[in-house]
């Protein structure tokens, strides 16, 4: 059965798209059969993953009408190694074609359950916002992963986020919880950012995953070849950062169930304490938990942050 997965946050620039792509593709370099969803009509998590938006004539759009099923809409990638439910323009009106439909938030659970057995992990690309498309995502998934950056605008939308996936919890899908935080595009240089992420790790503890994923220039070029950063580079840092990422989280889901993370890797995972059972959405005790987070990072002066030149130069 698939582990149902969405990269979501309602900040928008923080990197969901790059992170389900590369986590697609880590996963797959590790061995394990992986459906990558893209439910932004701007598909850039399609043209990402190596399929043109433009020539593909059955998307997740479809599906969500339910004139397709996931098996005739999906594309194998086979440059990445996983499965595409591709997405294009087409999908901006599928919102407002649904809002008279039955089920209308259900709709994309309701077509994943004819292909639960064919892969591992389905990972979703939600839009930046909370719309209908977002929230049929997150009544499809187990889990969220939540991309974030460590500044305080970051923390701001976390707190509203982890409202919203309460909200979920609580009246649409009752699986649903928070998996972890993933830090990305840090650089340890900046000390707002080192600080950030201690308070993160002091009060989140095991919900914030253990890999950071450095700020880095390969993933950001790596789209305008079509391409994931671990394919496209994969001894680039944050290509090695995603394929650690994706063999964590092997490691984590292994752990959880109590037994081992598959045999299929032919880069086995490093091994991990044992993590508890995850907590329900409630792991946030109260919305202003990300505001003090935020206000308890301004109490020493930050460093001068690397100069343009410097944080291009990383590879």
């Amino acid at each position: 059965m698939a582990q149902i997965f969405c990269i979501t946050n309602q900040k928008g620039g923080v990197g969901k798209t790059t992170v389900t792509v590369n986590l697609a593709a880590g996963l797959a370099k590790v061995g394990q059969r992986v459906l990558m969803i893209d439910l932004d009509p701007q598909g850039n998590a399609t043209m990402g993953s190596g399929i043109d938006k433009r020539e593909i004539e059955t998307t997740v759009y479809d599906v969500l009408l339910e004139s397709a099923s996931v098996a005739d809409a999906r594309i194998r990638s086979e440059k990445c190694g996983y499965d595409v439910l591709g997405a294009n323009r087409e999908l901006a009106g599928a919102e407002i074609e649904m809002v008279a439909l039955d089920r209308r938030e259900r709709r994309l659970r309701t077509a994943l359950v004819s292909v639960a057995n064919d892969y591992d992990y389905v990972l979703i690309d939600c839009p930046p916002s909370l719309s209908l498309l977002t929230l049929n995502g997150l009544c499809a998934a187990h889990g969220v992963i939540v991309p974030m950056q460590c500044e305080y605008f970051a923390l701001e939308g976390l707190t509203d986020l982890v409202n919203t996936i309460k909200q979920v919890h609580a009246n649409l899908n009752k699986n649903l919880q928070i998996v972890g935080l993933l830090r990305v595009m840090f650089d340890p240089r900046i000390t707002l950012q080192q600080q950030v992420s201690e308070q993160l790790k002091a009060h989140f503890g095991d919900k914030v995953f253990d890999t950071m994923i450095p700020r880095n220039v390969r993933l950001a070029e790596a789209p305008s070849y079509g391409l994931p950063g671990v394919i496209f580079d994969p001894a680039a840092k944050g290509s090695q950062a995603f394929v650690a990422f994706a063999n964590e989280m092997v490691a984590r889901l292994a752990a959880k169930k109590g037994g081992r993370a598959p045999a299929r890797s032919a880069q086995p995972a490093a091994p991990l304490a044992p993590v508890p059972d995850a907590a329900g959405p409630e792991v946030v005790s109260s919305s202003g938990d990300a505001a003090l987070l935020a206000a308890g990072t301004r109490t020493r002066p930050a460093e001068a942050e690397p100069s343009e030149k410097e944080v291009q130069g990383e590879r």
